[in-house]
């Protein structure tokens, strides 16, 4: 009897459980379910063809953390997280951590995970070493997003 109660548990528990994950909208996220779950992401992320500069400053990052904040409704966020994705995914920098933070069109998430970072504009890329911010890049980079993180690096 009790094998079936757990049985019964599971089957419904089980696909609440994954649409749950599935609808996860704000927050933080994996970018392996931004771009499993985000046609638009997916499409930027599979066009863009980073240079093999761009991957070598990439590479400079090693060690460093990323936070990133960003809009599923933000067009600047659509096409420049999966730009970031896609260096970091091609450079296979060794970062400390990247994490992703998706907001609501108030900019802000049911956590307050956005509240440490000052959000006012999405995409906002904050580099860290250690416990320090170097920079971001709010919106759109100066000149490409390897080129203005390595910058950061340099005093």
């Amino acid at each position: 009897m009790n094998k079936l109660k757990c049985a019964l548990v599971l089957l419904f528990a089980w696909p609440i459980m994954l649409h749950a994950e599935q609808t996860k909208q704000f927050g933080e996220v994996s970018a392996d379910m931004l771009l499993r779950q985000d046609a638009v992401f997916r499409q930027h992320y599979d066009s863009f063809s980073p240079g093999s500069d761009q991957l070598q400053l990439m590479r400079q990052l090693t060690g460093k953390r990323l936070v990133v904040l960003f809009g599923r409704w933000c067009h600047d966020s659509q096409r420049e997280v999966p730009k970031l994705l896609k260096l970091l995914t091609q450079s296979n920098v060794a970062l400390e951590r990247l994490t992703l933070i998706a907001v609501d069109r108030q900019k802000t998430t049911p956590d307050q995970l956005e509240q440490p970072f000052d959000l006012k504009y999405t995409p906002t890329i904050i580099l860290f070493d250690q416990q320090a911010e170097l920079g971001r890049i709010i919106e759109t980079p100066q000149q490409g997003i390897a080129e203005d993180l390595a910058a950061m690096l340099s005093p």
